[in-house]
């Protein structure tokens, strides 16, 4: 912005008009004229530095609204954004809300459940031909133990329950054969037991003269005939793959559906 500097110019006139002269009222005049454009300098400088004070501080104004701007918008932006994460949150707090209620409800139906399902393999267990007595006692005690403590969790007891079901499917598709004590008329006999599957459990001594036979409806070992000695003792040394798999002639309990059929 340029200032315009009357001193100035009329000095310039008197100069170019030759009306200047060095008299002592020329040169306070001279003086005057200097003193005041000095001073309207002064001013015009303090008014300029004003004016470029307020476009500074314009700018600074007008930066800062952008900026203000800029960030008003992109906190529309976000809070769109949490918007739709909010309701998303929302929908899986209510879906998870529901599943804790269902959870619960199955929670109160899967204890009895469960209980059901080891009083049921107890007494399975219990009217079972009489093999590994010991370790599926053993086995029954510890789900028990299991379904006792607060610390065991109900997957934990399921898991439990399943894997005894599971190892009782498998022993009706198995033949093995193992050394236990058996009672006969009120002795206790050391011998070699052959289970196949749950149709037939056979004792024999060791020194292959005697043999016996479970009857699971009379509850008691039943001696079989000599002619069953070498086929026990065949069947035997099968199940401990001493000898190749053969066709087994042993005695096994009919199934008693049969039983009572025939007896009518």
């Amino acid at each position: 912005m340029k200032t315009l500097n009357w001193g100035a110019l009329t000095l310039c006139t008197l100069l170019s008009t030759g009306l200047w002269a060095a008299t002592p009222e020329a040169k306070d005049q001279l003086q005057s004229l200097h003193t005041i454009n000095e001073q309207r300098t002064k001013v015009a400088q303090r008014s300029q530095t004003k004016i470029d004070k307020v476009e500074e501080e314009r700018r600074a104004l007008l930066d800062e609204y952008r900026s203000v701007s800029r960030m008003i918008e992109e906190l529309q932006v976000y809070n769109r954004q949490l918007e739709v994460q909010t309701e998303a949150q929302q929908r899986q707090i209510t879906a998870l809300s529901e599943s804790i209620t269902e959870a619960t409800q199955m929670k109160r139906q899967v204890t009895p459940l469960m209980l059901e399902m080891l009083a049921t393999l107890e007494q399975f267990i219990s009217l079972d031909i009489p093999f590994h007595l010991g370790e599926r006692q053993q086995r029954l005690a510890f789900i028990q133990d299991a379904m006792d403590n607060p610390q065991v969790n109900d997957a934990e007891k399921f898991r439990q329950l399943l894997e005894a079901y599971q190892i009782e499917n498998e022993y009706g598709r198995k033949i093995d054969s193992y050394i236990d004590t058996i009672e006969v008329n009120g002795q206790p006999i050391n011998v070699n037991v052959l289970r196949v599957g749950r149709i037939a459990l056979l004792a024999q001594t060791k020194d292959q003269q005697q043999s016996w036979r479970w009857d699971n409806q009379l509850q008691q070992w039943q001696p079989l005939d000599n002619d069953y000695r070498k086929p026990v003792r065949h069947a035997i040394r099968i199940a401990r793959q001493q000898a190749a798999p053969d066709l087994l002639m042993l005695p096994v309990s009919a199934p008693q559906g049969a039983q009572e059929a025939g007896n009518e």
